[in-house]
């Protein structure tokens, strides 16, 4: 008896196995039959790639997303707060010309800079078809305007800066003869100007590529300036000195252009285009008092001594 059972748990368990086995074969049978062998090979990419791939292979034809299809809710991440990439503007023209501001510098940042002009002219001997001859003029224009900015808003910054201006021409010859009526010598002629200014800046920026790398911005400069200047000039066989010191408030407006070279380092250049002033100035002349005069004006015109180079840094 106890034979027979032990031949019966014997069969039990080679029916087991056997089904077992083609249980598994048949399960083999149908992963291959569901999922073919690939042919290829494998490629490494670089994690910084690696949502670019992923991009392209859910049906991207282009690796960097078009610009010209901005999506107005993107949002970056700055200082542990989101701010949106594209800034809202209000269209003032008839017309939507599809231009876009982009975030350029955020809330928040300071800015400490340096801006530099430079100018010279100089002729020696210069002649003109025999009516001008004997021509000696030299002259050169400097100055240095440091400048702390922050942002208020974002692409809005309000600021001060400080300026030095120097300046001086010298008329050494300018002979003209062109005929009897009509003949003159200058020389000895010198001119010489230094003054110093403060003032309150508004500057909006407009940022053109959503890398945040350029950007064009526009000035708004409400200036206060003092200095003096001389006039020396030969005057019936003696030298006449006309000294003359000035106090000058100006409302300017200078477009320009930033880039950022470096992270926090970025390079301007601007320029005078128009603006409003109201100048007060005294006058000397060899010591004694000659009188003073209050005038206004407004210059619409480009100035090409009015360029400015400079350096800022952002935090």
């Amino acid at each position: 008896m106890e034979k027979r059972k032990n031949l019966y748990i014997a069969l039990a368990v080679a029916i087991m196995s056997v089904f077992t086995s083609l249980q598994t074969l048949a399960s083999e049978v149908n992963d291959s039959a569901a999922k073919p062998e690939l042919n290829g090979k494998y490629i490494f990419v670089p994690d910084s790639l690696q949502s670019d791939v992923l991009r392209i292979l859910k049906g991207h034809s282009k690796v960097v997303d078009d610009e010209n299809k901005i999506d107005s809710s993107e949002l970056v991440s700055w200082r542990g707060d989101t701010l949106p990439m594209q800034l809202k503007t209000r269209n003032f023209g008839r017309f939507d010309r599809g231009l876009s501001n982009y975030l350029f510098i955020p809330r928040g940042h300071w800015s400490f800079g340096l801006t530099a002009s430079y100018g010279e002219i100089s002729t020696d001997q210069l002649q003109l078809m025999g009516l001008l001859s004997d021509i000696d003029i030299s002259g050169h224009i400097f100055s240095v305007k440091p400048y702390i900015m922050y942002f208020i808003k974002n692409n809005v910054s309000v600021g001060l800066r400080f300026g030095y201006t120097s300046a001086k021409g010298n008329v050494d010859s300018f002979k003209v003869d062109i005929d009897d009526d009509m003949n003159f010598n200058l020389h000895d002629i010198m001119y010489r100007n230094e003054g110093y200014t403060a003032a309150f800046t508004l500057r909006q920026y407009i940022g053109i590529a959503r890398r945040g790398r350029f950007g064009v911005f526009n000035e708004v400069e409400l200036a206060f300036s003092s200095g003096n200047s001389d006039f020396a000039r030969p005057y019936a066989g003696e030298l006449r000195n006309t000294h003359t010191t000035y106090m000058d408030a100006a409302l300017n407006f200078s477009p320009g252009v930033c880039v950022f070279i470096m992270e926090n380092v970025s390079f301007n250049l601007s320029f005078g285009v128009f603006g409003f002033s109201l100048r007060n100035e005294k006058q000397m002349e060899n010591g004694v008092e000659v009188g003073n005069r209050l005038t206004s004006g407004a210059n619409f015109r480009f100035n090409i001594f009015n360029l400015n180079f400079g350096i800022a840094v952002h935090i």
